[in-house]
């Protein structure tokens, strides 16, 4: 890759406060967004406003026609059919759809168990919570190894009579990458549905929704430089037309009469109300961009970034890793903490002496962070347009603030 002419893309990179660069390590949470991206969702609004699948004006086709092949080139990125890509607003409105769908089709019954992981995001923990209350379901956590793993061991065990397994493919907190093969023949063996939260792994290696065999793949746009309020569901295509949809009004029906309702065709039996047109102009334009760049490259790079930073923040003797730290088994995510100076301290003085931004807190991932450490833990997360030297300046900061204030 070339970093230099791809950093220039990206509009904030360019930006100084008080003389000096943004440093974004914040990726994990959000990614930044190529100018690319933005330009597309301004043709949207400045040249093809309108409403999608309500007009037979030329600007109603257009954006009807725009809106229908980023369906398709979301498709093809994931290896998915047209119309097993149900668009939401982010990663947790398609796991909250796969819930409510299974509810509202009676697809569990009392007694029935749902089993997650110990590292799970808020988004697959609160809704299958929901289902506790609701449906009296079981829910059971597979617990993590030493290594910050998945207990596989301790999975084989708790699949057993499972009616469905939903995990993460990349873990936000502890950045493990899970073995997400043995895990869905373990599944599907026992006859469960098989649920795969992509929100940190779509934008940061290639995915192939056949290949992996899942039955509903969630994912996230504004993670891999799309709009915020961009994603989809990516669901088997007979298991969409099975189920019935969680939201309802205009596009979702195919007929309305007095007396019932007729869903619409996939994937829009899915995507009541006007969506985030704008948002799919750039979702659309997003792939493309990440495409050009290559997966490939992206997760090479990634690896070394987090393995630089892995090294070099080992060499302060105060911090202390909450990951796999090695490169094989993690994504581009590094969790710490240090007993000298809290991670709101650490963050918040990364921000004001040297304009860095990494996250602190829980990351939405309490039940997990919170027995690490009660008041959270600092994270530093990588994406294609950091670089090493933005890794050094990082390491040089933190080491810096830990002996000043430690």
């Amino acid at each position: 890759m070339n970093l230099e002419y791809t950093r220039e893309d990206f509009p904030i990179l360019s930006k100084k406060i008080k003389g000096k660069d943004i440093l974004y390590l914040d990726n994990a949470a959000t990614s930044l967004k190529p100018r690319q991206v933005i330009d597309a969702e301004k043709k949207y609004y400045e040249e093809e406003c309108a409403n999608i699948h309500r007009g037979l004006h030329f600007l109603s086709e257009k954006a009807s026609i725009m809106y229908e092949n980023a369906h398709e080139k979301v498709g093809k990125f994931l290896g998915a059919k047209n119309e097993e890509v149900c668009f939401t607003k982010n990663t947790t409105e398609a796991m909250n759809l796969v819930m409510y769908s299974l509810y509202n089709s009676n697809y569990f019954k009392k007694g029935d168990k749902i089993v997650i992981s110990a590292m799970e995001h808020h988004s697959n923990i609160v809704p299958w919570q929901y289902l506790e209350k609701k449906a009296g379901i079981k829910l059971e956590f597979v617990e993590l190894d030493s290594n910050y793993c998945i207990d596989m061991a301790d999975f084989e065990k708790k699949v057993k009579g499972a009616k469905l397994v939903s995990m993460s493919g990349a873990s936000n907190t502890v950045a493990t990458h899970p073995d997400l093969g043995k895990i869905e023949k373990l599944t599907h063996k026992e006859g469960a549905l098989f649920c795969v939260d992509g929100a940190q792994l779509v934008p940061h290696k290639k995915v192939d929704f056949r290949a992996m065999n899942a039955d509903f793949l969630a994912f996230s746009g504004h993670k891999m430089c799309a709009p915020t309020g961009t994603g989809a569901l990516i669901g088997k295509k007979q298991l969409l037309e099975k189920l019935e949809p969680f939201l309802f009004g205009g596009d979702m029906i195919q007929t309305v009469s007095r007396k019932e309702t007729i869903w619409n065709e996939l994937p829009y039996k899915y995507e009541a109300g006007t969506p985030n047109i704008a948002g799919a102009y750039g979702l659309s334009t997003a792939i493309d961009y990440l495409q050009k760049v290559g997966l490939n490259n992206i997760e090479t790079h990634e690896k070394e970034l987090t393995k630089l930073c892995l090294e070099e923040l080992r060499g302060i003797g105060e911090i202390e890793f909450y990951c796999p730290k090695d490169v094989k088994k993690q994504g581009g995510i590094v969790m710490f903490g240090s007993k000298k100076m809290s991670a709101h301290d650490l963050a918040m003085a990364l921000s004001e002496s040297e304009n860095i931004c990494i996250r602190s807190g829980m990351h939405c991932a309490e039940p997990l962070v919170s027995t690490f450490n009660k008041e959270g833990l600092a994270r530093a997360s990588f994406y294609f347009y950091n670089t090493e030297s933005e890794v050094m300046r990082f390491v040089h900061a933190t080491k810096e603030l830990l002996k000043i204030f430690g």
